[in-house]
């Protein structure tokens, strides 16, 4: 079996450097995806998804050293013959769809985790794992998708293929300035985001409103009541979901706010233990890494009923810090900067203390000249314990962010 693996930063198949130029098939793949750069990494998944190869999805960061162990000496090239082959039998994008329809069995698609503790987990799909949450039907031929996240991270590519099977168009979005990203959603009419809540604050605040988008989705962190209230001002016909979603097993829960339930056909096959979040293996990727019946994800809980069971996600457990012997929820105090009148966007995070351990640290973004440090105290006073209120805080313009959107903590 031939592997192939992408980087983003190149937006093409290290070791497959000849990109099929046939003008006809430039239209097919370009009916999907309204960026050239951009559509080139889809287009490889395409191709392996027609040769019946897997393909390894790597992201600019990752060094040589660390691609080297990640994939090993399994790196091969495919004769360009065999690949233009395959192109030319190709007739429209309904053909592709078709053929799509037949994939090979042996085709793989591996990711890696994003290695905040350690080195990144690799993680395979099939084409059925990997589509197995895709919705298809007449509703949603007409959709018209922001792509949001990073290509090369599951939730990137659940959408992309939830555009493909649906034979729909994808917009890039991912890595736009605030200006271009309102100026792609009225321009295309887009219909359908998919996005992290940071890249959604991002947006904020916006004056305008954009009727076209009719669903966002949002994943990966907590979804705080402010920045949905501001999108629903933004976004007036949009209907809203929160879900939860992971490298290793794809999405698995959805809800209209943030209080989840288990469908049936899950259960006894996610539980909550100790309030954390373990899935049954049988929903996970083939992993090396996935050795137990039950794997802990490593993402608490808070349980608001029993019967039936409703519960929220609160922080992951390596994120919680200890502050003198007390755990602190850096969502739980980014949440009370967040409805500081003023404040954009705020991150949390610990640093060393030779006395309490860690000391909670905020950086904030600002959108009020007036807004400074004694009245943020003065307001987390009446919200927050003493120490929980960040005993550093420094403003700057922009929050820093994982590969997967996320807000960096570390």
């Amino acid at each position: 079996m031939s592997i192939f693996y992408a980087d983003i930063s190149k937006n093409q198949l290290k070791n497959w450097n000849n990109l099929i130029s046939d003008i006809k098939q430039t239209e097919i793949f370009s009916q999907y995806c309204k960026d050239a750069d951009f559509y080139r990494v889809f287009k490889q998944i395409i191709l392996s998804l027609l040769l019946g190869k897997e393909i390894i999805l790597l992201d600019d960061d990752f060094s040589e050293d660390v691609i080297k162990r990640l994939t090993g000496n399994s790196i091969s090239e495919t004769e360009d013959i065999l690949v233009n082959k395959q192109l030319e039998s190709i007739e429209s994008k309904e053909d592709l769809l078709h053929r799509l329809q037949k994939v090979s069995k042996e085709w793989r698609i591996t990711l890696f985790t994003s290695g905040t503790t350690g080195l990144p987990k690799r993680v395979s799909h099939s084409f059925d794992s990997i589509t197995r949450f895709v919705q298809k039907s007449k509703n949603h031929s007409s959709s018209i998708w922001g792509f949001a996240y990073n290509p090369t991270h599951m939730a990137g590519i659940q959408v992309f293929f939830q555009a493909l099977l649906n034979g729909n168009p994808i917009v890039r979005l991912f890595g736009l300035s605030k200006v271009q990203i309102f100026e792609s959603i009225s321009d295309f009419a887009i219909t359908n985001i998919s996005a992290t809540p940071t890249f959604y604050r991002l947006l904020l605040p916006e004056s305008n409103q954009y009727p076209t988008v009719r669903r966002l989705t949002s994943g990966g962190e907590k979804f705080d009541e402010k920045t949905i209230n501001a999108l629903k001002q933004i976004f007036p016909n949009s209907k809203i979901t929160n879900v939860y979603a992971s490298t290793e097993a794809g999405t698995l829960l959805a809800s209209n706010g943030n209080d989840f339930s288990i469908k049936s056909e899950f259960k006894g096959l996610i539980k909550i233990v100790e309030n954390e979040l373990v899935i049954h293996k049988s929903l996970m990727g083939n992993s090396d890494t996935f050795s137990n019946e039950w794997y802990h994800t490593g993402d608490m809980v808070e349980i608001v009923s029993q019967n039936p069971l409703n519960f929220r996600f609160i922080s992951r457990k390596n994120e919680m810090i200890n502050v003198g012997g007390y755990k602190v929820n850096p969502h739980e105090v980014e949440e009370a900067i967040r409805e500081i009148d003023g404040v954009s966007d705020v991150r949390v995070f610990g640093k060393s203390n030779s006395v309490l351990g860690n000391i909670i640290c905020s950086e904030i973004v600002k959108n009020n000249d007036s807004l400074d440090e004694s009245l943020i105290r003065n307001q987390l006073q009446t919200k927050l314990q003493e120490f929980k209120i960040p005993r550093i805080i420094k403003f700057v313009d922009k929050i820093s962010t994982t590969r997967t959107g996320k807000i960096k903590r570390n």
